[in-house]
């Protein structure tokens, strides 16, 4: 008797879009299927005034809980900031935000970006991983750890390591049940990269056209995670 050979498992797509984020998220409304995962930029890295970030800051994370279904979430890599002396806590601005999206708080992580007890002489030693929703409730059981002393390998100086991103994607993938990874601030492609890597689809946006490039090439490996 022959035995057919098991299909094959379908190569995770990816598709890394060079526009505007906030424009773009505007104009698409909501994808299906998808669980957001993304770090939105500083107000060094888009050239506008503090006050003026501060709402553009909360203006974004808004629209990337509307991108996802009601029943998904949003996760968010966050890393404070210290501007004129005075220390800006974005964790807390992610979750002013979401709630004034009508998204609840599912968890909130830290991530080590330094050993602890590191001085870091003003720098951030740790990133906030905070996931939000409307509707769905976190789960009894969550196989992350409260702090994550091992972010991995980062593929850029400011994006989030390669292992801390694949407890995000886990997490979206085997949680909330998500088909897709929607990054609307990509970068180098840190997270398409990890979403492939774990047998989901990426959908990233990315301004600069050069980290588009690098964001559609990126890879990482099963050592990474």
């Amino acid at each position: 008797m022959s035995v057919s050979p098991p299909s094959a498992q379908p190569t995770p797509r990816r598709k890394i879009i060079c526009a505007d984020a906030i424009a773009w998220m505007k104009t698409r409304g909501r994808i299906d299927g998808a669980c957001a995962v993304t770090s939105l930029p500083d107000v060094s890295e888009i050239g506008k005034t503090l006050p003026v970030w501060r709402e553009w800051f909360l203006g974004a994370v808004r629209l990337v809980v509307d991108a996802v279904p009601a029943d998904s979430a949003a996760l968010f890599f966050q890393s404070d900031i210290k501007r004129d002396g005075v220390w800006i806590d974005k964790g807390a601005m992610v979750i002013r935000a979401a709630e004034d999206a009508g998204a609840h708080v599912l968890f909130h992580k830290i991530i080590c970006r330094r050993p602890p007890g590191t001085l870091t002489q003003g720098r951030p030693g740790f990133t906030h991983l905070i996931a939000v929703s409307r509707a769905m409730q976190c789960p009894a059981t969550l196989p992350i750890p409260d702090v994550i002393d091992d972010a991995g390998r980062s593929l850029w100086i400011r994006a989030t390591g390669v292992r801390a991103t694949a407890h995000a994607v886990r997490f979206a993938r085997d949680q909330v049940g998500a088909q897709l990874i929607f990054d609307p601030f990509c970068g180098v492609g840190t997270i398409p990269a990890v979403a492939n890597a774990l047998g989901l689809d990426a959908l990233g946006i990315e301004l600069a056209r050069k980290r588009c490039e690098l964001s559609s090439q990126q890879t990482v490996t099963p050592a990474d995670l």
